[in-house]
C-alpha cells in the first residue's frame, strides 16, 4: 500500500503548482486567480524513489458551512482525514498570513504528521517569509518552487523523516497505469477482421459526465458512488477542474470524470472559464462513454446539441441523461416528447440510450448505468468480413448505388477497420462521386442489421487500384 499525501494551505499559495510538479502532469488547473481548486482531486505521485497518492485541495478558508467556500472548506477537512502525511503550504514570497496561522491550529488538532512547504522560495525577498513561517510551530519549512522544480532533494527527506523510512519505503508500489486526461484514444485497429473477441470486462471502464453549468453533473456522481465526494450546491459552475474518481460498480472497475458546466463559446470570456472548458475536452477524448446530462424542466438547448455533436465527432460514445425527473408534473407525456426530439435531433447516433433520473432522490441509476455497459458493448463490437459482405449483397440487390453523369457506381466489398468506435472501409469504384445520401443509407443500414445503436459508426470510401491499369498504359 502507498501512503497518501493532502496538500493544504491558504488560497493561491501555489498547492495546484506542487500537485502538478509531483504528479508528472499538468492536471490541475493554475492560475493567478484565488481559489480556482474547489474539489478534491487524486493522483499516483513520484517524488524520486517515493512512490504515493496526492491530494490537491481547495484553499482554506474560514467560512460559514453553507457558504461555497465553507463547503469547499469541508472537502480539505475530508482530505486531512484521509490523509497519512499533510504538506502545509505558505507562500514564502508574500509572507504569513492570518489564515495560515489558524489553519495551522487545525493541522496540529488532526495529529497526522506534517512537512511545512515554503513555496516560492525562489522569489526575491522569500528569505523573510521562510523565517516568519517557523512561527507556525510546524518544524522546519522546507523551500521549494513548485513552479521550477527546485528543493524537492530536501522535500523528499523531509517526507522520509516525518514518515519514517519504513513507512515511506516499505510497502510502496510502482505507481499503476494511469493515463493522462490528455491522452487521445481514436480508435483501435483490428489485426485479424474475421475474429470476433468476446467482450472484456477486466479493464476499467472511462466514463465521463459532460453537460451545461447547473444540469446536476457533479450531483449525479455523488449519486452514483454514493457519498458526497464531488463539490455540490446551487450555485452554477461550482466545477472547474475535470475531477476523476474511481468505483466499483458490480464488480465492474470504473473510472468517472468530473466536468466542468460547458457554455456556448461566445458567452465564454474568463480565462479561467476557458481552461475549464479545454479540461473539459480533453476528459471527452479521454473516455470511452460520455453521460450527457440534460435538464430535463429546460432539455436540449443549442448547447446541448453543440456538446452532443462534439462527443460524436470525438468518436465517443454517448448516453443521455435527463436529469431533475422528480420536478416533472407530467412525466409520460414529456418521456414521449423527448424520445421524438432525441430521435429527430440526433439522427447520427440512431437508437441513442436515454434514460430518466434523478441525482437528487437516486431514481434511475442502474437503469442508467445498465445503458453505459450495453453502449460500451455495441461501441467495442467487431463484425466479420463474411458477414458484413453477406449483408452488402442483399443491400447492393435492394438499392444499387445511383449512377453518375450516366456512369454506374460500383461497390466490390466491405470489411471493418477499427472499432472504438466501429469503423468501416468502403471498396468502390469511384470514391468521390458517392452521394453522401447513399453512405448515410448505408450507415443506417449496417447499424439496423448488426444491431449497433447509438454510436458512431465511421465509413471510409476507397478504391482499388486495377491490375491491369499500369499494363494498359505500356501498350
Amino acid at each position: 500500500m502507498t501512503f497518501k499525501v493532502a496538500i493544504i494551505g491558504r488560497p493561491n499559495v501555489g498547492k495546484s503548482t506542487l500537485f502538478n510538479r509531483l504528479v508528472g502532469k499538468k492536471l490541475a488547473l493554475v492560475d493567478d486567480t484565488p481559489g480556482v481548486t474547489r474539489d478534491r482531486r487524486v493522483h499516483a505521485a513520484k517524488l524520486y524513489d517515493l512512490h504515493f497518492d496526492v491530494i490537491d485541495t481547495a484553499g482554506f478558508e474560514d467560512a460559514a458551512a453553507s457558504t461555497l467556500p465553507g463547503r469547499m472548506r469541508q472537502q480539505t477537512e475530508i482530505a486531512i482525514r484521509e490523509a497519512d502525511l499533510i504538506f502545509f503550504t505558505v507562500d514564502a514570497k508574500s509572507g504569513l498570513m492570518p489564515d495560515d496561522r489558524t489553519f495551522a491550529d487545525v493541522v496540529r488538532k488532526s495529529g497526522k504528521p506534517v512537512v511545512l512547504v515554503a513555496n516560492k522560495a525562489e522569489a526575491r525577498g522569500a528569505q523573510g517569509g521562510m523565517l516568519e513561517a517557523w512561527e507556525l510551530g510546524l518544524g522546519e519549512p522546507i523551500p521549494v518552487s513548485a513552479e521550477h522544480g527546485q528543493g524537492m532533494p530536501d522535500l523528499r527527506d523531509a517526507v522520509i523523516a516525518a514518515l519514517g523510512e519504513e513507512r515511506a519505503f516499505g510497502d510502496a508500489q510502482q505507481p499503476g497505469d494511469e493515463i493522462a486526461v490528455s491522452e487521445v484514444l481514436i480508435g483501435e485497429d483490428i489485426a485479424d477482421p474475421d475474429a470476433e473477441p468476446a467482450y472484456d470486462e477486466t479493464k476499467p471502464l472511462r466514463i465521463a459526465v459532460v453537460g451545461r453549468p447547473n444540469a446536476g453533473k457533479s450531483t449525479l456522481i455523488n449519486a452514483l458512488i454514493g457519498e458526497e465526494r464531488l463539490l455540490t450546491g446551487p450555485e452554477a459552475g461550482i466545477t472547474r477542474d475535470s475531477i476523476s474518481v474511481d468505483w466499483d460498480w458490480r464488480g465492474r472497475r470504473i473510472k468517472l470524470f468530473d466536468t466542468a458546466g460547458m457554455r456556448r463559446k461566445s458567452k465564454v470570456q474568463e480565462k479561467l472559464e476557458k481552461l475549464s472548458v479545454q479540461d473539459g475536452l480533453r476528459a471527452i477524448r479521454f473516455a470511452e462513454i460520455v453521460i450527457i446530462v440534460l435538464d430535463a424542466t429546460i432539455p436540449f438547448e443549442k448547447q446541448d446539441l453543440q456538446i452532443a455533436d462534439l462527443i460524436i465527432r470525438e468518436g465517443r460514445a454517448p448516453v443521455i441523461a435527463f436529469n431533475k425527473w422528480d420536478l416533472i408534473d407530467n412525466p409520460q407525456e414529456l418521456l414521449a416528447e423527448l424520445r421524438e426530439k432525441t430521435a429527430r435531433l440526433l439522427p447520427q447516433v440512431r437508437g441513442i440510450q436515454a434514460v430518466t433520473v434523478s441525482a437528487e432522490t437516486g431514481r434511475g441509476l442502474d437503469r442508467l448505468m445498465d445503458a453505459v455497459i450495453k453502449t460500451h458493448k455495441v461501441w467495442n463490437s467487431r463484425v466479420s468480413t463474411g458477414k458484413l459482405n453477406r449483408w452488402l449483397e442483399g443491400i447492393l440487390a435492394h438499392h444499387p448505388p445511383p449512377a453518375v453523369a450516366g456512369r454506374r457506381l460500383k461497390i466490390k466489398y466491405v470489411t471493418q477497420a477499427k472499432t472504438r468506435p466501429p469503423g468501416f472501409v468502403v471498396s468502390c469504384s469511384r470514391p468521390d462521386a458517392m452521394p453522401q445520401s447513399y453512405v448515410r443509407y448505408l450507415s443506417n443500414s449496417l447499424r439496423e442489421a448488426f444491431d449497433m445503436p447509438g454510436v458512431p459508426i465511421r465509413m471510409a470510401l476507397r478504391t482499388s487500384e486495377n491490375p491491369f491499369a499500369g499494363r494498359a498504359k505500356k501498350r
